[in-house]
């Protein structure tokens, strides 16, 4: 395995990592306007206690995309360029949404009022549903192609964006959405206690959970039959089992187990979509000639050095964040 190949492999992980971890922080953000309550007073400390399970846990996980489009930049100089000047809307939008969502986390007490902790609150929804919905698409244009040349000047840049926002992008979206917001119910099943618990377990089965698995079905499917290679159908079975699993584990009030259920899936997501894209970076279109893990690469001497530093770093990242998961692994409750 050449190293073009291994950094290619590297950024998969990357961001199959960050999809797993940040996934159910969107999940968690998403469920705050369902968790309710028998008056505005209970469902606050009901919103409160959901905050608090990925409080010590959120920033960390958003390193994950950092380390994610650092890698691109000094491995795939030019995908990186390319990627940050066509998806610049989308991605301005989605660097918004997480700066919006980072400020209502940091300040959702810093004043003790309700009215400020529910504008707080519509900031963390907001920070959570739109880069959800973003990443769902600009991944699965990644994957199927863009015709860049239209993004050439400043007054197209709209249009572009349009452009991505197919059938198939926007129920690459939605299926990000969903399978975002059960991973989150089932963290908040595994980290709090009832009655935060039980109403994540009663939003997931009243629907969420089937329509998640539905439409994630779909979609995969649509992706494996226009894009996939032979050997990703093996991910995509994966996929539907770890849900399948996820929702046994549901109806049998098994919070760990559905947890690590939708993990399992999103990883299998990433190896499909990944594995689909593999070895192109962005897939030739009848108007660009397309860029590979060749030609977008940084020089051979680039690509040792970073496999040096990140073979001495990587492990102090995945400690630091281990340790920081034991240190706040209890329950948080309504009363916390």
């Amino acid at each position: 395995m050449d190293l073009n190949t291994l950094w290619f492999i590297a950024i998969a992980i990357f961001f199959t990592i960050y999809f797993v971890l940040e996934g159910f922080d969107f999940g968690v953000g998403m469920s705050l306007p369902f968790l309710g309550g028998k008056n505005a007073t209970e469902a606050d400390a009901r919103r409160g206690a959901a905050v608090e399970s990925i409080g010590p846990l959120w920033d960390g996980n958003e390193v994950w995309l950092i380390v994610a489009g650092g890698s691109i930049f000094a491995a795939f100089p030019e995908w990186y360029a390319t990627l940050f000047s066509g998806f610049y809307l989308p991605l301005l939008l989605i660097l918004v949404a997480l700066i919006v969502r980072g400020v209502s986390l940091e300040w959702r007490h810093k004043v003790d009022t309700l009215a400020w902790r529910r504008r707080c609150d519509a900031g963390i929804v907001f920070g959570s549903v739109l880069p959800a919905l973003l990443w769902g698409v600009a991944m699965t244009n990644i994957v199927g192609g863009v015709a860049f040349s239209s993004f050439a000047h400043v007054s197209a840049a709209t249009e572009g964006f349009i452009s991505l926002l197919n059938p198939r992008g926007l129920l690459g979206g939605i299926a990000f959405v969903l399978i975002f917001f059960l991973h989150g119910l089932f963290f908040l099943g595994l980290k709090c206690a009832d009655p935060v618990r039980q109403r994540a377990r009663d939003i997931a089965r009243a629907g969420l959970a089937p329509l998640a698995v539905l439409v994630g079905a779909i979609y995969l499917v649509w992706m494996q039959l226009s894009l996939g290679k032979g050997w990703t159908w093996i991910a995509l079975v994966a996929v539907v089992l770890a849900l399948a699993v996820a929702l046994f584990a549901l109806w049998k009030n098994n919070d760990a187990l559905a947890f690590y259920g939708t993990a399992a899936a999103l990883i299998g997501v990433g190896v499909l979509l990944f594995g689909s894209l593999f070895p192109a970076l962005l897939p030739a279109t009848n108007e660009i000639a397309g860029l590979d893990i060749y030609n977008a690469a940084a020089s051979p001497y680039t690509l040792k050095i970073m496999s040096w530093a990140s073979l001495f770093l990587a492990p102090c990242v995945l400690v630091g964040q281990g340790w920081s998961y034991w240190q706040f692994r209890k329950r948080v409750t309504v009363s916390h």
